[in-house]
């Protein structure tokens, strides 16, 4: 081949490559912009060192995005600002970054939406909605209580999603404590039964990192093992279940 037609398939290479490298940005925001995430925070920022109770291997591992393949949940256990939503965004950057349709939402937002779309005949329609996303980032769960109807339409969407795409939770209760948030042990029982059939649960046991700073001026005190929500549950340890 002639030095021209050796340029000229270079510049063809590139040309598709550059071609190639934009549609993919492209699709990459939109699929962040669908996402509603809070901010774009990435597993390398997290700072690893603050929170030595964290297993690097198992982080490593989710962030192989296997589980999303797998169909398989993740759920984040630990008291406020430990970087739990951190984790659980960065997993979902990742996943938008693999082509995966990702949303996130609160667990007061989630559960509004699902009363909302009852109270207007169209729960199947939101449900199915809802069951689309290959990862569904759900945050906050345990700040406030949930009532039989809510924790009904809540199980409704677990079920749904069952074996069919990831869910990663965060939550700053126990799951021994999980029967007062949704004031039901039964449909307690019966959410973690599917949450936790093909999972892997992080238990962050560390100080916030928002409170870092105070803490060394001498503001606040660190708080004992016993405010540790999830210090005292024996299967709120680092785990897979499959």
């Amino acid at each position: 081949a002639s030095k021209q037609d050796l340029n000229y398939r270079e510049f063809l290479e590139q040309a598709l490559a550059q071609e190639w490298g934009g549609r993919h940005q492209k699709g990459l925001e939109s699929r962040l912009k669908q996402a509603r995430l809070p901010w774009i925070k990435t597993l390398e920022q997290f700072d690893f060192s603050f929170q030595p109770s964290i297993d690097h291997k198992i982080v490593r591992d989710l962030a192989g995005l296997g589980f999303v393949e797998r169909g398989e949940n993740v759920v984040l256990l630990g008291p406020p600002g430990v970087g739990k939503t951190h984790i659980a965004v960065a997993l979902g950057v990742k996943a938008a970054e693999a082509g995966h349709r990702v949303l996130f939402m609160t667990l007061d937002r989630l559960v509004s939406t699902l009363v909302r779309s009852r109270q207007e005949n169209r729960l199947d329609r939101q449900l199915q909605q809802l069951t689309y996303p290959k990862v569904l980032v759900l945050d906050e769960m345990g700040y406030l209580p949930m009532t039989r109807e809510e924790a009904s339409l809540f199980f409704r969407l677990i079920n749904r999603r069952y074996e069919r795409a990831s869910t990663i939770l965060t939550s700053n209760k126990s799951f021994m404590d999980w029967g007062e948030i949704f004031g039901d042990q039964v449909i307690a029982t019966a959410i973690l039964d599917r949450l936790l059939h093909h999972s892997t649960t992080l238990n962050i046991k560390g100080e916030s990192y928002r409170l870092k700073d105070k803490r060394r001026a001498g503001l606040v005190t660190t708080p004992t093992a016993k405010e540790d929500d999830t210090s005292h549950n024996p299967e709120a340890v680092p785990m897979k279940e499959h």
